[in-house]
């Protein structure tokens, strides 16, 4: 599979590179693009753990790479970062016929739509959770037995449900500012009703606070949040994903963090926090 990957860019970082690949997807039937940093631990045949992170509406594998400044991080704590896109693009896709920003193109919710139009190529779950890290390993020096997941917003509620849903995939998850369930919010609405139909009980299988109720499990969470962010209270719903946690006995180190808002200025604030969380977990898993 190695030699499917299109290289687009490469450039030296902190010792190691960041990179940014193109391949053509067999899941979305498009061409994808992803970003992925090699610490300067990787090479001479060594693999490193690796770190997904998931972004948000709007996004693609640039603006984690490009704003979050984790590269630094990620080469001291010898982490592979790999940031996919959020949905499949180009010419034959469709986008929101409104063209609104929180459905189509840049905001695939990281599920497999089952309606037409969007079910040819948006099977976004599919293509993180098992393309991808298929592709990654093949062509890559991952550790794919020491590997953790978080992400921001859509792409928090897709790295806390795809972990939730691929038990013992990940040792480590965690999250920015998570759409914590989306049957409770208008994004969620929108973008599930859409992909999945109107058959609320399809979208539950796609929300965190529906699948630790039904009994997935992760060991536990961190999640930071912004008080001051203008998707808090209609949207993100934090508390929502904290009584779930409680109920099931999930440990949630919540983090209020007064006066952030939702952009990559926040992120860039705790992302060496959730590294280091990480890092510290992969380190426990054990080695293939």
């Amino acid at each position: 599979m190695a030699e499917a990957l299109e290289t687009v860019s490469r450039n030296r970082c902190f010792g190691g590179e960041q990179r940014v690949y193109r391949h053509r997807s067999a899941e979305t039937g498009t061409d994808m693009r992803f970003a992925a940093f090699l610490p300067p631990q990787a090479g001479e045949g060594r693999r490193v753990p690796v770190v997904w992170f998931l972004a948000g509406l709007t996004c693609t594998e640039e603006n984690f790479t490009v704003k979050a400044g984790a590269q630094r991080v990620a080469a001291d704590l010898g982490l592979m970062l790999i940031a996919p896109d959020t949905s499949p693009r180009g010419e034959s896709v469709p986008d929101d016929p409104q063209g609104a920003y929180d459905f189509g193109l840049g905001a695939g919710f990281y599920v497999d739509a089952t309606q037409e139009p969007w079910s040819k190529h948006y099977r976004m779950e599919s293509y993180v959770a098992r393309e991808l890290p298929a592709l990654v390993e093949s062509a890559l020096p991952a550790d794919m037995g020491r590997q953790g997941i978080m992400g921001h917003s859509m792409g928090g509620h897709g790295a806390i449900t795809i972990a939730l849903r691929n038990p013992g995939r990940f040792a480590a998850v965690s999250a920015f500012a998570p759409i914590s369930s989306p049957v409770n919010c208008p994004w969620g609405e929108k973008a599930l009703g859409g992909y999945l139909g109107p058959d609320r009980a399809k979208w539950r299988e796609h929300d965190s606070c529906a699948l630790i109720e039904g009994g997935a499990r992760v060991p536990d969470l961190m999640v930071d949040q912004g008080t001051a962010d203008n998707f808090l209270e209609a949207q993100l719903k934090p508390q929502l994903l904290e009584a779930a946690c409680a109920r099931a006995g999930i440990p949630l180190t919540l983090r209020r963090q007064e006066g952030y808002d939702h952009s990559y200025f926040f992120i860039a604030s705790f992302v060496e926090d959730h590294l280091r969380w990480h890092a510290e977990r992969l380190r426990r898993a054990p080695h293939p």
